[in-house]
């Protein structure tokens, strides 16, 4: 196999260029056999096959930089590079990580994770090279979807404005991110997905070009014209990008002599370039063409039997308990609005927008717009649902606290992903919302333990005349069967689940913040302790922490999130503030960026587990009594 050969891109180089097509063939191949068995991203893999293969051809790397937009794309990039053998161990513990990453490789240009990032770092490292007077070029692949993000029109907004910057921007066209990819721009380029006007406006052009060399000028104009008419070019170029395509993707005879034109163009200082390169998700794969949002990012499967749909589990996910919710919620009332920045799927909308279609908002890869549409719509009376995952939101920091938080609007933000997501690593965990939210006046922060819980705190955030956010993991809690009823909970009441029978000196309570109450229960068994169920980390139920201290010696707070700030700090700030000097022990994740893996193994590697969170506290109390075993010894 000639896949087995390529090592670096210096041995694809050596291949003659009749033998790409064939490369591609078994690069497909490996990646679906690869990811069958360690799950992952495919569709968007198998969709850029021949643009990883053609880019590596062409530019110098790893001295040109390719910066990947998001990055969930580069797995064939990743193979190329000298990572083949490795790809066995992609998005598990100390394995290869599902996204570039800098400390991996010297290929990966860039860190990415999130959307919209490309063209600032690309153009960021092309005027570094300028700067230091070296002949490099830097690249961006950049999504369709991607482009939806506020943030790629602000960077080549700042890239036009230099006319020999050597840098590239090559979107990949494929209209499907996660969600099916909506907005305007969108339909535009949809609507480009064969270009055969285009080709044949251009072909005219050449011919009249190539008869009489006066009418060049005439000529000029008229391509021009007719590219704005058929393709998105004109406004690209008036961005200042030279502008190209678009292409077929999966045509390596049509990419290569492509790029190495924008490389010549890039290097030789005429300016940004950008080449609009048309691709399918899921490309070779026919269950994958089909169904592209299934194989977005599949576990494990029989790549001949293809993933299997399975029956609706007994045990809901917290996202479904929020979809539920959701419906729910809107048929009682009718000023309820979702909206979702691009993730339809993801946060559980599907049957939301199937029933409620006109209450429905997706805004495309925006979340800064999606916040500051919530507080517009609460404006004027609505009740807005920002359905986020929690690492989304800190792209949307400042709307959060300027539009929404000091106007003191009622948008309620379901926050999925809360906490470590395993195999997605530091990109995508929500360590840090309850320090990021409980900062900010006005703001409500809910931590529901279990999917019974999460509904009920989801309806009384709702019936809130104040910004409210009710964070929640990935996957499923303790199995809980939430109530049919749009049940409330007294605001800021948390509430005693285990009380302790110690002796004075060794009373010990363990206030728990979310889902890690139940681990906080099975200890507690193990050394008598005190369990509060704390339900709010603002505002904190000062009532509770009080009456706490008058019989318990030690506190323990325990949280999945940064222990920085979050919520064990909130109840050391309220004893403080209460005059109680009482020995606190805060359980969190670490300050340090916690990678991908297995989520159980992450969160006992946090300490986070039971056996974990006992050994701290024996650790931190060590009280040698019949009724602490772990302390003891035993």
């Amino acid at each position: 196999m000639t896949l087995n050969s390529i090592h670096s891109p210096a041995d694809l180089k050596k291949l003659p260029r009749e033998q790409l097509p064939a490369l591609a063939d078994e690069l497909r191949q490996f990646v679906l056999d690869s990811v069958s068995k360690t799950g992952g991203h495919l569709s968007s893999n198998l969709g850029t096959v021949e643009l990883s293969i053609a880019l590596h051809y062409v530019f110098d790397t790893p001295q040109d930089r390719i910066v990947w937009d998001v990055g969930h794309q580069s797995y064939p990039h990743k193979i190329l590079t000298g990572r083949r053998e490795r790809m066995n161990t992609l998005r598990q513990f100390e394995g290869l990580s599902g996204f570039p990453r800098r400390a991996e490789s010297e290929y990966d240009a860039f860190g990415t994770g999130h959307s919209s990032t490309s063209i600032s770092a690309a153009m960021g490292m092309a005027r570094a090279f300028q700067t230091k007077g070296e002949k490099q070029v830097a690249v961006a692949v950049i999504g369709d979807s991607a482009m939806t993000g506020g943030m790629a029109f602000e960077a080549m907004n700042n890239a036009g404005v230099y006319d020999d910057l050597p840098l590239v921007v090559i979107l990949n066209d494929n209209d499907m991110s996660i969600s099916p990819a909506v907005g305007a721009l969108n339909r535009h380029l949809a609507r480009l997905l064969s270009g055969n006007i285009y080709s044949a406006t251009k072909k005219g052009i050449d011919s009249v070009l190539s008869i009489a060399p006066p009418l060049r000028e005439f000529a000029k104009r008229l391509e021009d014209h007719a590219k704005g008419m058929v393709s998105p070019s004109t406004i690209f170029q008036e961005f200042g990008f030279n502008y190209f395509g678009p292409i077929d993707g999966h045509d390596l005879d049509a990419l290569i002599p492509m790029l190495q034109n924008v490389r010549r163009l890039a290097l030789e200082g005429r300016g940004p370039q950008f080449l609009h390169v048309v691709t399918r998700k899921g490309q070779g794969y026919e269950l994958a063409e089909a169904d592209p949002v299934l194989y977005h990012g599949p576990s494990k499967f029989n790549p001949e039997e293809g993933v299997k749909k399975s029956a609706t589990p007994s045990q809901k996910t917290f996202t479904q308990v929020f979809g539920e919710w959701l419906c729910d919620m809107a048929h009682a009332d009718p000023l309820l609005i979702g909206i979702t920045p691009a993730m339809r799927e993801g946060s559980g909308l599907v049957e939301f927008e199937q029933n409620f279609p006109k209450r429905y908002y997706d805004v495309g890869i925006a979340e800064q717009h999606a916040v500051t549409f919530a507080a517009g719509m609460a404006c004027e009376g609505m009740k807005p649902v920002v359905a986020i995952y929690s690492t989304f939101l800190q792209r949307a920091y400042d709307q959060l606290i300027h539009d929404v938080a000091i106007q003191d609007l009622p948008v309620l933000f379901a926050l999925d992903r809360a906490g470590l997501v395993g195999a997605d690593g530091a990109t995508h965990a929500g360590a840090y919302d309850i320090p990021f939210l409980r900062c900010i006046p006005n703001m409500l922060v809910l931590t529901p333990a279990d999917e019974a819980e999460c509904r009920d705190l989801l309806t009384t955030a709702f019936h809130q005349p104040h910004p409210s956010a009710v964070r929640y993991p990935r996957g499923s809690g303790v199995g809980t069967i939430p109530s049919i009823e749009l049940r409330t909970v007294p605001l800021g009441k948390g509430e005693l689940r285990r009380k302790s029978n110690a002796p004075a000196g060794q009373r010990i309570a363990i206030l728990a913040f979310g889902t890690l109450l139940y681990p906080a229960l099975e200890v507690a068994e193990q050394i008598d302790a005190s369990v509060a169920n704390m339900r709010f980390v603002k505002p904190l139920d000062l009532e509770l922490l009080k009456s706490l201290t008058q019989d318990h010696d030690y506190f323990v707070t325990i949280e999945d999130g940064a222990i920085q700030g979050g919520a064990g700090s909130a109840c050391l700030e309220a004893l403080s503030a209460m005059g109680i000097n009482m020995p606190l022990l805060q359980l969190g994740l670490p300050d340090e960026f916690v990678e991908h893996g297995d989520y159980k193994l992450l969160m006992s590697k946090c300490g986070l587990d039971s056996e974990g969170i006992a050994k701290a506290i024996s650790l931190r109390f060590p009280m040698k009594t019949a009724t602490n075993p772990v302390a003891a010894g035993k």
